[in-house]
């Protein structure tokens, strides 16, 4: 019976890429039992400073209280929200969507003054703001904090995620256990994130998919040896288990990237070092959208017993969905 190549090349020991700044000079620094017998699909398309553009969703800050925010009539969003024992007020303009990956672009994000106003008009834009975005109407998002519907009909949304936390079950640090405040706005459909489960070596619990937007698939062009993207194309995709050898509750495994043309990725649960496998009962998996679409999320039942009608047909799968031997059938 056929399986799949353990993905040696796959396994990264996240580090963080942007750990410690968002973008803008003059911001603020940061302290900061049911089992499926057949492979499960998902597909998530809705599951004082002068400024300066940040990368990817995109993060705004770290650990923030309070959260409120608002978008007036020229496409200007106002976030108020407390960090560092003090209430920021960021402007944050001048981005929608995403772009295809090509090599010597930049992918769209958002223009950020960390000042309310000051830095990029020469006065307080949040004193008096006009609020013009009516109730959220768009697809249901993981993490969602808040959202609206703008004038436009386009959307915008608040996520808060744990992005940095360690592989493989270990203790985070504070920083590392730090939660991290992304805004996101968009027209039309969302990027397709798809997770499937199967197995390798007829042992071991398998994920694969695919991140694409607008039939493209996302990725990036230059990354650490680790996995982390050192553009603003790169994505990596988190995986979090329940109930596994790490510990009760839900647990990080891994993060690692999305593939350089096909968007599509792959991670089995193998042995790393001294850490115990982490299989668990339920796996679940986010990504940042390209640009500053959200950020997606996906969720399934672990595979259960092997069985090997239905991992042949994963098999064939992959074989057509990897052109490289990262994933490929042997």
């Amino acid at each position: 019976m056929t399986s799949l190549k353990p993905a040696n090349k796959l396994f990264f020991r996240y580090l963080p890429p942007d750990l410690g700044s968002v973008g803008p000079v003059n911001a603020p620094p940061w302290g900061s039992n049911v089992r499926y017998r057949v492979p499960v699909i998902l597909v998530i398309a809705a599951f004082g400073a002068l400024p300066a553009p940040a990368s990817a969703s995109q993060m705004i800050t770290r650990n923030a209280t309070g959260v409120t925010f608002a978008v007036n009539r020229s496409g200007v969003a106002l976030l108020t929200y407390r960090s560092g024992g003090r209430v920021h007020h960021t402007l944050a303009w001048g981005a929608r969507n995403a772009r295809t990956p090509a090599p010597g672009r930049r992918q769209v994000s958002f223009r950020l003054d960390y000042s309310g106003g000051w830095g990029s008009r020469r006065r307080d834009i949040w004193r008096g703001f006009r609020n013009a975005c009516r109730p959220y109407e768009g697809p249901e998002l993981a993490w969602m904090v808040a959202g609206c519907t703008a004038p436009d009909g386009s959307y915008w949304v608040l996520q808060k995620w744990q992005r940095l936390l360690p592989p493989y079950g270990l203790r985070p640090t504070p920083t590392q256990s730090s939660v991290e405040l992304h805004l996101s706005h968009w027209s039309g459909d969302l990027p397709e994130f798809v997770v499937k489960v199967d197995w390798v070596y007829r042992s071991y619990d398998h994920l694969y998919g695919w991140l694409r937007y607008r039939g493209k698939g996302v990725y990036g062009f230059k990354a650490t040896r680790y996995g982390s993207p050192l553009d603003s194309w790169g994505r990596n995709v988190f995986v979090d288990t329940y109930n596994s050898r790490y510990g009760r509750g839900w647990k990080r495994e891994n993060g690692f990237l999305t593939h350089r043309g096909s968007g599509a990725f792959c991670y089995g649960f193998y042995p790393h070092g001294n850490r115990p496998i982490g299989r668990g009962n339920a796996y679940r998996a986010s990504v940042m959208g390209p640009g500053v679409t959200p950020i997606l999320f996906w969720t399934g039942q672990a595979p259960g017993p092997y069985n090997p009608d239905l991992d042949a047909v994963a098999n064939e799968e992959q074989a057509s969905l990897f052109s490289n031997d990262k994933c490929r059938v042997k």
